[in-house]
């Protein structure tokens, strides 16, 4: 039996964050606007169920070396010294960009060229933020009809309300 390939989307961190409106009003720290970014990956993987990465330049952090994390199921990772999202997501294809699904979010031209070049596909900042939304619709649709199908008669109605419809379903009986 042929093996199921996995889904990974690889995220262009800095690149979505300065690409996304609402990830730029968070200008009095670089690091709120990671923690968005990775607070609406983690509700898109986990509704999804696939593999996301989500990568940060620390090339110009001198001395920095890689460092890798997981917030919920999603990978973060800060890339070393010298080395851009852009080359550590170009080593993650050279790895598996045929062998499974993999899609990048980024809106450089350089890398979409790659990652096409590789068997990726690719996603541009804004494709990346209207499906993350369509996401969150789907969600809240969702819970709002698992809330409605919950619905019982003794949460909507007060108790006299109820004893008068009891009182009148006796009536008809």
């Amino acid at each position: 039996m042929p093996r199921t390939k996995k889904e990974y989307l690889f995220i262009d961190g800095y690149n979505i964050i300065n690409q996304w409106k609402t990830l730029k009003n968070y200008t009095d720290s670089i690091e709120n606007s990671r923690n968005k970014l990775i607070e609406n990956l983690i509700e898109y993987k986990a509704y999804k169920g696939i593999n996301v990465v989500v990568v940060f330049d620390a090339h110009m952090v001198k001395g920095s070396s890689e460092k890798k994390e997981y917030i919920s199921g999603v990978e973060v990772v800060y890339t070393k010294e010298n080395e851009t999202a852009d080359s550590y997501i170009e080593r993650q294809l050279d790895k598996i960009g045929r062998a499974e699904i993999v899609r990048v979010a980024t809106s450089d031209n350089y890398i979409q060229q790659i990652v096409l070049a590789r068997g990726g596909t690719r996603l541009s900042a804004e494709e990346m933020y209207i499906e993350i939304t369509n996401t969150k619709n789907e969600i809240r649709l969702k819970t709002d009809t698992i809330k409605q199908d919950n619905i019982k008669i003794h949460n909507v109605l007060d108790l006299s309300t109820i004893e008068k419809l009891e009182k009148l379903r006796n009536t008809i009986k």
